[in-house]
């Protein structure tokens, strides 16, 4: 192999340039590599290729010099990309309904009928942003005073009245004591945690909760029931923690216990506490809500648990932590945008049916 000087000195400044492609870098490599005499394994070590490639970039060398290195080799077109009919044919297909019983299309139903294969399919879906697999769950609500309940919960979060205590109040029912019926096996690299799929019951509760959205406290209470006694004995406990100087508004939801006629008894025998009810069919609005998905997520969802008692030991102790550090609730988003939104998915209801 002949490599002149004018050769060394473009290859090495190929290899000093920060800017220069790797693989223009690796192949001036192997050149200078092979012109100061060194072996194939010792190219093989230098440039971190393998032999085939060290003998391919030698040869293109000798063939067209130092631009050789700097040029690929120009390669057959692949295949020929389907035609916009065909591409229109899948998107149609995608939005229309699907063959027979099938609730929904699937990749292989669409390549079958399109005539096409798969792969191209989910190009074509990817391309376009189609997910038929997937589907979203909604649900508006019909409560002819949406707006003015909705302006008075948020009201609550953003403004709070002074020298006041605002809750938000729920029950999470039916919280399952469930124990699996195999131990699992902890987490390794390479490997998730496991436990079995079918468990054990023994029995369930029902925590009654009250986030203030001050400071992001919480009061709970589990209870066998969530019947209107079982309320009332819950607003008694949030009465006795509550300092008698503040008044106490709460956001519930529209379930009947909490319009109970003894409730609403109870209401009126504590003129201090006063209901914000949610719009119905809008439990987002509820806060408290947040917190049961944590508590979901976090300790419920994988516990394992061998009796109620177990259950609701964890779950004091969840609450526990979370007034160890609590975080106040700050509402974020934007009410008029949020009023837009029911308004353009009542509109596209509307237009659908």
């Amino acid at each position: 192999m002949n490599v002149t000087r004018a050769d060394r000195h473009r290859l090495k400044a190929i290899i000093s340039d920060r800017g220069a492609p790797q693989k223009h870098v690796w192949r001036a490599t192997i050149i200078l590599a092979t012109a100061d005499g060194c072996g194939t394994a010792e190219i093989m070590r230098r440039s971190g290729k393998s032999k085939p490639v060290v003998w391919r970039w030698q040869a293109r060398f000798m063939a067209e010099g130092v631009a050789g290195l700097t040029r690929d080799k120009t390669r057959k077109p692949g295949k020929q990309p389907l035609p916009t009919t065909t591409v229109q044919r899948v998107v149609e297909l995608t939005l229309g309904p699907p063959p027979g019983e099938a609730t929904h299309w699937t990749g292989r139903m669409l390549a079958k009928a399109a005539g096409v294969s798969l792969r191209s399919v989910q190009r074509i879906l990817e391309a376009h942003q189609l997910a038929p697999h997937r589907i979203r769950t909604f649900k508006l609500s019909t409560d002819p005073k949406f707006v003015e309940k909705f302006t008075d919960v948020v009201g609550l979060y953003v403004d709070p009245p002074a020298h006041a205590v605002v809750l938000s109040v729920d029950e999470k029912s039916q919280i399952q004591a469930l124990d699996r019926t195999q131990p699992g096996l902890p987490m390794k690299p390479g490997r998730a945690g496991t436990m079995t799929h079918d468990y054990k019951r023994h029995g369930t509760t029902t925590l009654f909760a009250a986030l203030n959205i001050l400071d992001g406290t919480v009061i709970g209470r589990n209870m066998q029931r969530h019947r209107h006694q079982e309320f009332i004995r819950f607003l008694n406990t949030i009465e006795a923690q509550v300092p008698v100087e503040k008044s106490i508004h709460a956001v519930v939801d529209n379930y009947a216990t909490h319009k109970h006629p003894r409730v609403r008894q109870w209401l009126a025998r504590h003129p201090r506490w006063m209901f914000h009810f949610t719009p119905t069919s809008a439990s987002w609005l509820n806060a408290v809500e947040g917190f049961f998905a944590k508590l979901t997520r976090q300790r419920l969802q994988r516990g394992v648990f061998r009796s109620v008692v177990d259950l609701q030991v964890a779950i004091n102790r969840f609450v526990a932590d979370t007034n160890a550090d609590p975080k106040p609730f700050a509402w974020t988003a934007d009410p008029k945008r949020v009023l837009a939104a029911v308004k353009r998915g009542k509109q596209t209801l509307e237009s659908v049916h």
